[in-house]
């Protein structure tokens, strides 16, 4: 069974010195990998992994995850050959095919079908792979369907697991959280086909929610009052909630490694704080 790694995604501009503060912050408080999305109105993603690299020591950076739709391919690869450098190897290239139809309109990239931007993050991943030299980052990637998973299983180090699903008979990207059966059967998908590759890349899981509260029941029965696809038992079943004190929470991510293999795991920037006391009960 792998150790534990945290993450925390950064979602939120600041200006050099509010950047550099708040990745040091997170490396006092344990986190190991320091991360940002690619998404419009969010940090550029390079410039901020460099920033964040620059400000810490100990704690891996990078992509949580990018668009590859919007890059192409070979100047990604510059990109990316210069990041890892800069950063002295510390880097953590997070790649997945985008999913926010509003974010291709507006950047005026077609947004194709779920098949094209896997075909197109495919071969973004032969191009990479024919490019990058030493040192080459580590490769996340992060979907749900079963092409995906199946290209995350061929040439990923870490698989991210989405935990959530596409909204029935949505058309703009629109998502929903995925039922622990639903997660199940998609962990269940990956085994066998990084089986087939006769590979072990880690488990990932993104945190959507971290609820601090001595009142379990009663916090499932507030988010599930918004789900309507979820009940409040199926809430505390998550494994993209954590909820309750630091204990249970600490023991959630416990069954949850056992459970599925979620050894990674990431928060977002909002919890980065209260997310902190998890982490030291794990290691303590």
């Amino acid at each position: 069974m792998r150790d534990f790694r945290f993450g925390v995604n950064f979602l939120s501009p600041g200006s050099a010195d509010e950047w550099a503060a708040k990745c040091r912050r997170a490396e006092t408080l344990g986190y190991d990998v320091l991360l940002v999305p690619d998404h419009l109105e969010m940090p550029a993603p390079f410039p901020s992994v460099l920033a964040a690299a620059q400000a810490t020591e100990r704690p891996r950076v990078g992509t949580f995850v990018l668009n590859a739709a919007f890059w192409n391919p070979v100047l990604l690869a510059r990109d990316v050959v210069s990041t890892a450098r800069l950063s002295a190897g510390r880097l953590e290239l997070g790649l997945g095919t985008g999913y926010v139809r509003a974010e291709f309109d507006e950047a005026g990239i077609d947004f194709g079908t779920p098949r094209t931007r896997v075909d197109h993050l495919e071969r973004t991943l032969v191009e990479l792979d024919r490019l990058l030299p030493d040192p080459r980052p580590t490769i996340l990637l992060g979907g749900s369907g079963n092409r995906m998973l199946r290209l995350a299983a061929r040439h990923a180090d870490i698989i991210a697991f989405t935990g959530a699903e596409p909204v029935p008979g949505s058309t703009d990207g629109s998502i929903r959280l995925s039922t622990a059966a639903t997660v199940d059967e998609r962990v269940a998908a990956a085994r066998r086909f990084t089986a087939e590759f006769d590979r072990d890349p880690e488990f990932n899981i993104l945190i959507q929610q971290v609820v601090t509260t001595s009142d379990r029941a009663a916090a499932a029965a507030e988010i599930a009052s918004h789900a309507d696809h979820l009940t409040p038992e199926e809430v505390l079943d998550l494994p993209t909630f954590l909820i309750g004190t630091t204990t249970e929470m600490a023991d959630q991510l416990r069954r949850r490694r056992e459970r599925f293999g979620f050894s990674y795991v990431t928060v977002l920037e909002p919890a980065v704080e209260d997310f902190a006391p998890v982490i030291a009960e794990l290691r303590g």
